[in-house]
C-alpha cells in the first residue's frame, strides 16, 4: 500500500495541493493539536523533509467501530491521512491484498522498518485458552501482537477495547480479554479511548507522531493530554443549566425540550474526560449531549460493568443558582435586618452612654460651685 520514500508534502503536490492549501492544512493541524500558530511553520517543513511513517493496523477483538470513525475524519480527511501522511502499510480490514499476500507484509515491514513503524491495535487479545477466541491468519491474535509489537516504534491502542478491554472484558470475561499494555510492556503506548475515539482525535494523533518524530504528552493513564486533559463537563454548553440546577427530570419532558441539564438522567460528563464537547463528532456537527442523550463515559476505564448508562455514578453537588434564589433572598434579607438591628442598638448604647456622661458631668459642677 506505497512505500515511505516519498514525504507527504511531495505526494499532495502530485495530487495538485497547491502551496496555499497546504500552509493552511498546517495551520489548522497546528490549532487541532492545541499548538501555537509559530507551530504551524515546524509542521510544514516536517511534512516537506521527512518520509512518511509506516503503519502496520491490526484487529483483535472489537467491532472495527474505531475503523468506522477514523473513516470518516474531516480534519485531515482520512484519504489524505491515510494516502499521504503515512503508509499504511497493512490494515485487513481496508487492504486489497489478502491470505498469504498480506501476511507477507507483515514479515517484509518488520525487517525493513525494524523499530521505525507504528503499530495501531484495534481490539484486545483474549489469553484464555491460549489466545484461542481470536484467531488471526491461523495463529493467536496475542501471538502476531507480540511478534509484531517487538520490532515497533511505538503502539497505539485505538479505543476502549485495546485501551481498557471494553465490553469484551466485561464481568465475567471468559475469554479474558485483555488490555493492550497489560500484555506489551516493553514498549512506549499511546491509548487513545471511546468507543469509539473521535475521527479528529485519531487523526490529530497520527499527524503529530509523524510530524514531530515523538509520541504526544501523555497523562498518568497514558493518553494525550492534548484531548484528554478536560471533562466532558467542562466545556459543555449545558454546563451553565447545571450551574442554575436545571435539571431534566424525565425524557422529553419540559426541561429536555428547553436543553436543561442531563446530569440526573445518568450523564456521566462530570467525570469522564475526552474532548467531544470541544472537538464534537461528523465534522464538528454535533455530540451525544447536544443530540439529548446524556455522556455514559465510554472513554473510562471500566464503564461497562458499572450499572446502567442512566444511574448517576457520583454525588456531585451543583450551585443550584435559580433553585435556591428565594432562599439565597430571604438568607440577604435576614442578614440585612440583623445588620439594622445591630446598628440601632450600638446607637441606642452610644446614646445612654452620652446621656449618663452629662449627668456625672452636671453634678460635678454643682459640687464645685
Amino acid at each position: 500500500m506505497g512505500g515511505t520514500t516519498e514525504t507527504f508534502y511531495s505526494v499532495i503536490r502530485r495530487q495538485g495541493i497547491t502551496r496555499r492549501n497546504f500552509l493552511k492544512f498546517c495551520s489548522l493541524t497546528a490549532a487541532s493539536l492545541g499548538l501555537s500558530p509559530l507551530a504551524a511553520n515546524g509542521i510544514a517543513i516536517a511534512l516537506e523533509t521527512k518520509p512518511r511513517v509506516p503503519v502496520i493496523w491490526m484487529h483483535g477483538l472489537e467491532c472495527t467501530c474505531c475503523s468506522e470513525s477514523f473513516i470518516r475524519s474531516a480534519h485531515p480527511l482520512v484519504k489524505d491521512a491515510v494516502l499521504s501522511m503515512i503508509s499504511l502499510d497493512y490494515d485487513d480490514t481496508i487492504m486489497a491484498a489478502a491470505g498469504h499476500q498480506a501476511e507477507a507484509i507483515l514479515t517484509e515491514t518488520r525487517a525493513k522498518y525494524k523499530d521505525r513503524y507504528v503499530l495501531a491495535i484495534e481490539g484486545n487479545p483474549p489469553l484464555n485458552e491460549n489466545g484461542m477466541f481470536c484467531i488471526d491468519g491461523g495463529k493467536p491474535f496475542v501471538e502476531k501482537l507480540r511478534w509484531m509489537a517487538a520490532d515497533s516504534m511505538a503502539i497505539i491502542a485505538w479505543g476502549s477495547c485495546a485501551s481498557w478491554g471494553c465490553v469484551q472484558a466485561a464481568r465475567p470475561n471468559p475469554t479474558e480479554a485483555t488490555p493492550i499494555d497489560k500484555v506489551i510492556t516493553n514498549k512506549p503506548i499511546i491509548k487513545v479511548p471511546g468507543c469509539p475515539p473521535i475521527a479528529e482525535v485519531m487523526t490529530a494523533i497520527v499527524t503529530f507522531i509523524t510530524t514531530f518524530e515523538k509520541l504526544p504528552d501523555l497523562d498518568r493513564q497514558g493518553r494525550p493530554k492534548m484531548f484528554y486533559s478536560q471533562r466532558i463537563h467542562d466545556k459543555c454548553y449545558r454546563r451553565s443549566h447545571f450551574d442554575a440546577g436545571q435539571f431534566v427530570e424525565e425524557w422529553d419532558d419540559e426541561s429536555a425540550r428547553k436543553g436543561y441539564c442531563l446530569y440526573k438522567m445518568g450523564c456521566k460528563g462530570p467525570a469522564t474526560y475526552n474532548a467531544c464537547s470541544a472537538v464534537r463528532w461528523n465534522g464538528g456537527v454535533s455530540f451525544p449531549i447536544q443530540s439529548g442523550h446524556g455522556c455514559f463515559g465510554c472513554s473510562e476505564d471500566g464503564f461497562w460493568d458499572k450499572g446502567s448508562f442512566y444511574d448517576r455514578l457520583t454525588t456531585i453537588k451543583q450551585f443550584g443558582i435559580e433553585a435556591n434564589a428565594d432562599q439565597i433572598g430571604r438568607a440577604a434579607a435576614g442578614a440585612v435586618g440583623l445588620a439594622v438591628a445591630a446598628h440601632a442598638a450600638v446607637t441606642a448604647a452610644k446614646r445612654l452612654t452620652r446621656k449618663r456622661e452629662g449627668v456625672v458631668q452636671e453634678k460635678r459642677s454643682k459640687f464645685q460651685s
